[in-house]
């Protein structure tokens, strides 16, 4: 169907389309090109610094709380006829068995925000508890290895829920970098093992989930059939994490690492969200961060980085917020709340005489993170050398985290940031991999809708 809009592709999927008419013939509607810059990894981020006119001039748009006003001075004049996405309620469609993504239409009337329940695309569906079926789709693997360990299994079994699980009909999952890690065997000896005797068991992979919940166990008190969550669905992500994960269409989760969606946002926007989130709150926390103190994010357009400078910003009140970036996605930093944003294409974040009581290091460069940090600062380590005094945490999971921050989200004072090759479709988790692994993802890597 050929529909009345486009997507902007340099773009984060946070719900942003225009109108074909204005996008004039050198920008093909459907052009498909990955982002031309890293914050990843700094071995890999050198020499990248093609300029993207599209992203620079609308990625503060990207992330605004209310992107149906057009009013806002951060769009230029000809994306005034700005449409965006909204939540489709759930509780009427959940009694008649079928849930409605949220949908992205364009109305004759002028940047209005329309909702459409019917839709050509892919619907979310699920049923009532006493009708969850046996099997289901997902992705798994049955042994460590690259992306083609990965299999589609059309018949793999719904997972029985404990006491104090719920089900969840999955809407959209999240990649994270441990995800590629976990497949890849890095951790083995602290993962739940692989199947070794049963020949339809395998392990589906995902640790964010936003979706449904179909079944609640008998100890579940404050969930119940047909609320819409959003979680990191294994407590611990190096220490046995669940075998039967997020990209499938349903998986069980402890109500404990759950919480309530936020209501303004859509499943895909909030799958991006838990264990990113959870990273940047823990480490904040770890670091002893509070109001009036100064922070350096290394990596600030990434999954965790993006949200540690939100948090930093308007949840701890930061006095100053610093973070690195290449060139394109600079005023993607400030309009997140940095500060100061640092082109690590043009000048080394250590050569600057500026120090910081925290340094919040997403990209594995601890031995320079020290070298800006105050006396009795901490540096927060994520991945790479640790270096005191820096320090190295695995996150917990914790929907009591999510639920504090809630409200940040639902007022727009933090936003998601999903990256703009996505969300990629359920049949493209293989390429969703081979994307993250790239390490060129901006914000969160998301597959929607599921199946």
């Amino acid at each position: 169907m050929d529909e009345p809009y486009v997507r902007i592709q340099n773009e984060p999927q946070t719900g942003l389309l225009l109108p074909k008419e204005y996008f004039p013939p050198l920008l093909p509607a459907t052009t498909d090109k990955h982002l031309t810059s890293t914050t990843q990894q700094s071995s890999q981020e050198r020499g990248e610094r093609k300029e993207t006119t599209t992203m620079q001039s609308l990625l503060s748009s990207s992330v605004l709380a209310n992107p149906c006003t057009t009013g806002s001075s951060l769009f230029p004049p000809t994306t005034a006829k700005l449409v965006a996405a909204a939540s489709v309620p759930v509780a009427a469609a959940a009694r008649s068995g079928a849930i409605a993504v949220s949908r992205r239409s364009v109305s004759g009337g002028g940047g209005r925000c329309v909702v459409a329940a019917a839709s050509s695309s892919p619907a979310v569906t699920t049923a009532e508890a006493g009708e969850v079926p046996a099997t289901m789709k997902a992705w798994a693997y049955d042994e460590y290895g690259d992306g083609s360990v990965l299999k589609f299994n059309e018949a793999a079994a719904v997972p029985d829920i404990a006491d104090d699980q719920v089900l969840v009909r999955v809407a959209a999952a999240a990649l994270n970098p441990v995800d590629a890690k976990r497949r890849a065997g890095k951790f083995k000896a602290t993962d739940s093992p692989l199947p070794l005797i049963e020949v339809d068991a395998q392990t589906v992979p995902g640790y964010d989930v936003a979706g449904v919940v179909v079944k609640a166990g008998s100890q579940v008190k404050g969930l119940k059939e047909g609320d819409e969550v959003y979680g990191n669905i294994s407590e611990k992500a190096l220490e046995g994490p669940k075998q039967s994960g997020s990209l499938a269409e349903y998986t069980a989760v402890e109500e404990k690492l759950l919480a309530i969606k936020p209501k303004n946002l859509d499943f895909a926007q909030a799958a991006g969200l838990p264990l990113a989130v959870e990273t940047a709150h823990e480490g904040l926390e770890r670091a002893g961060f509070s109001a009036g103190k100064s922070i350096l994010i290394l990596g600030g357009a990434g999954g965790v980085g993006s949200l540690a400078i939100q948090l930093a910003k308007h949840v701890y009140g930061a006095s100053k917020v610093a973070a690195t970036a290449s060139t394109p996605k600079l005023e993607l930093l400030k309009s997140l709340g940095a500060d100061v944003a640092i082109d690590y294409t043009k000048e080394n974040f250590d050569d600057l005489p500026d120090k910081y009581d925290v340094v919040f290091d997403a990209v594995g460069q601890g031995e320079k993170a020290v070298k800006v940090v105050k006396e009795g600062g901490s540096v927060v380590v994520l991945t790479g050398a640790v270096v005191p005094p820096g320090f190295r945490f695995v996150v917990t999971s914790d929907g009591s985290v999510l639920e504090k921050l809630n409200p940040y989200l639902e007022s727009g004072k933090v936003k998601p940031l999903v990256d703009p090759k996505g969300p990629f479709a359920f049949s493209q988790v293989v390429e969703a991999f081979s994307y993250l692994e790239t390490g060129r993802a901006t914000g969160k890597v998301v597959v929607s809708p599921i199946p």
